[in-house]
């Protein structure tokens, strides 16, 4: 996507390695996530579930030991209320402050006699893992339930930590969970957390109620019943792969051994300072696998692989980058799996339909008219999927961020959370089957239904303008054209059902769309195109105009996310 007209601020450190003075220190990290305490008046320093868990960093007193004392304790408060008795699967990706915190988490669930599982070598577990355990376990199942936790802040910073709880459905907990956990958590917090269960650090590493698990290997071994495994090895395609110092490292490393792949994992460092990684787009360090600035060194290196891929710390996102194309934009490769997957499962059900978010590509719509898939449109955030994917109503599910996941293919549930490392390997398959790569295949999409402009702009929001975009209603939109074209919708709700926490408007041949983030202090400015690249830039520009007036003041966005 070429940069639109609307003032950006990419920093000059974009898509290098920082100076060595310019990384964290983890040792201070870790000091300030037992040393700190947060200020309760302080709405930041609160415990608050955003789109994905909880998130925040030790430095800034938002993420410290008192707030994972108070999670972990509300969730074991919600598993006795809703009668939640398995096991609980633990996971945590590289992030500095995750270790810290799953020893706080481990002490308050063995003193409230929760059977707790870690992984077998205390290594690092990918957010689709977590799920993919939570299902396995559950399968067959009525009672005796098992749920799971991933201390993990996704692609965040490496100064920041996060807390996510995926309910026994395996995938991220609806708002309705989250808001009673939030709330406990914090009334924890204002009292002190001494309303707490825990044990001593030993004692919790003693204690029966603290089990090993295998996790990479039941979660290895199970990935030919989702992806074609042996086209992808038969065709000795060469794979080039960048965990970005993440969770899956290990994993596809085991990947390669199991099924015998052609694939070289291009960076096996685990450093919780990151150093190796080249900054995004504001100069920061951030684990995002649909960055053109993260993803530099692996862009670099298309010319050496058939095919590359990468994942953010925990691996719930995939990036796909082609010889030719380099990275995919997220919105290409989810309409050129859409459209590939439900012609090569024949197994799956004619009713599984297609789950996208509301600020998706619209050529995802237009695939799916053509497959005959009913398409399900919901608001951000991948629990709106979960019940679909765990039914098999859907059989794709993705979001432009970069995340999706698929059934089985025999049409049974896979995971109900992200999964970055079978959605990679999907596109391997994509090659390995026809010939094409993902972004060929997009390509041809392009050709059919008409060519699209699409950028999302990202930029920092106060707390008070994030707050007045989610809350915004569609009569204080006062415009009537965008573009030149007529405004055909004002939409707050998505039309499968929830509120979006922002507006999008649409005419007859473009959109966008503003929201809040929820996991960052930013402002997310989408806005897609079916004319041309100055309509896009057109579009761009009249929404600025109308997010300004929303927020009541003069509001400069800032960058393209592609």
């Amino acid at each position: 996507m070429k940069n639109s007209d609307i003032n950006t601020r990419v920093a000059p450190t974009a898509g290098k390695v920082l100076d060595a003075g310019q990384l964290i220190s983890p040792a201070a990290l870790v000091e300030a996530y037992y040393a700190g305490t947060p200020d309760l008046s302080q709405p930041s320093q609160r415990v608050h579930f955003g789109t994905s868990g909880h998130r925040g960093s030790a430095l800034r007193n938002s993420f410290n030991e008192p707030h994972i004392i108070a999670i972990a304790q509300s969730i074991c408060l919600y598993r006795k209320r809703h009668g939640i008795d398995g096991p609980l699967f633990l996971g945590i990706d590289t992030h500095a402050l995750s270790r810290p915190a799953l020893a706080t988490a481990l002490e308050v669930f063995v003193a409230n006699d929760i059977v707790t599982m870690i992984d077998v070598d205390e290594g690092y577990t990918p957010t689709p893992v977590i799920s993919h355990a939570i299902l396995a376990y559950n399968r067959g199942r009525t009672e005796g339930l098992a749920d799971g936790v991933v201390l993990t802040p996704s692609h965040n910073p490496p100064e920041d930590g996060g807390f996510k709880y995926n309910p026994p459905t395996g995938g991220p907990a609806d708002a309705t969970i989250t808001g009673w956990i939030e709330e406990r958590a914090n009334r924890l917090l204002d009292g002190g957390v001494r309303a707490v269960g825990r044990v001593p650090h030993e004692r919790a590493r003693r204690s029966p109620c603290l089990r090993r698990w295998d996790y990479m290997r039941r979660y290895v071994d199970d990935l030919a019943h989702v992806i074609d495994i042996e086209a992808i090895r038969t065709s000795g395609m060469t794979l080039g792969i960048d965990p970005l110092g993440g969770a899956s490292t290990a994993y596809w490393a085991e990947i390669i051994a199991t099924y015998g792949l052609n694939g070289t994992v291009v960076e096996t460092r685990i450093d919780p300072t990151f150093g190796f990684m080249t900054a995004d787009w504001d100069g920061k360090i951030r684990m995002d696998c649909s960055s053109p600035y993260a993803m530099s060194r692996l862009i670099g290196m298309r010319d050496r692989f058939d095919l590359a891929v990468g994942n953010d710390t925990d691996a719930d996102r995939h990036g796909i980058v082609t010889p030719i194309g380099g990275l995919m934009p997220p919105n290409h490769y989810l309409a050129a799996a859409i459209a590939y997957v439900f012609e090569h499962r024949p197994e799956w059900s004619a009713r599984s339909g297609i789950g996208k978010t509301m600020v998706s590509s619209t050529m995802i719509d237009r695939v799916a008219a053509r497959l005959g898939r009913q398409l399900v449109e919901v608001p951000v955030g991948f629990k709106w999927f979960v019940d679909g994917l765990h039914s098999g109503a859907l059989g794709f599910a993705g979001e432009e961020s970069a995340g999706a996941s698929l059934l089985r293919r025999d049409g049974a549930v896979w995971t109900t959370d992200k999964d970055g490392l079978a959605l990679c390997l999907l596109a391997v398959e994509i090659k390995a089957r026809t010939g094409r790569n993902p972004d060929e295949v997009y390509r041809g999409l392009a050709l059919e239904f008409g060519e699209s402009w699409y950028e999302r702009i990202d930029a920092p929001a106060t707390p008070q303008q994030m707050d007045r975009l989610r809350r915004v209603a569609t009569d204080q939109v006062r415009a009537t054209e965008l573009a030149g074209e007529p405004i055909a919708t004002k939409l707050t709700a998505a039309r499968g059902g929830g509120a979006f926490g922002g507006i999008k408007i649409s005419t007859e041949t473009g959109w966008f769309a503003a929201r809040p983030s929820g996991t960052e202090p930013i402002y997310k400015l989408y806005a897609e195109s079916f004319r041309s690249a100055d309509h896009l830039r057109a579009i761009q520009q009249d929404a600025a105009v109308i997010v300004q007036e929303l927020f009541g003041e003069d509001y400069p966005p800032g960058k393209p996310a592609g």
